[in-house]
């Protein structure tokens, strides 16, 4: 899992490294998805990291250009997914699939 995290973030374009680092390894997959990064702590709520943790994956889902049925795979059988985003040919296309965390104005 760790060496897959760290492959999917590199292709995120942020530090592989990270995928190591207890509680940050979540600010980075926020700001993968485009959440805030003070999501982390809801992490810390029982029962609502649950909630929390489900709606990040739909994201990071639609971040590599997948659907719903793929989050579900990441949710339930993650040490299969999570390696099929790492080492598969997923891109990355951007927080929440919108392509660029810029706006087009």
């Amino acid at each position: 899992m760790v060496t897959a995290m760290w492959k999917m973030f590199e292709k995120a374009g942020q530090p592989g490294w990270a995928a190591i680092v207890p509680i940050y390894n979540y600010v980075i997959i926020l700001r993968m998805v485009g959440k805030p990064e003070w999501w982390v702590l809801l992490f810390l709520v029982p029962l609502l990291n649950i909630v929390i943790a489900i709606l990040v994956y739909l994201e990071l889902a639609k971040s590599f250009g997948k659907g719903a049925g793929f989050a579900v795979g990441l949710i339930f059988l993650g040490i299969v997914f999570f390696p099929i985003l790492g080492f598969g040919d997923a891109r990355y296309v951007g927080p929440g699939g919108r392509g660029s965390a810029v706006p087009a104005w």
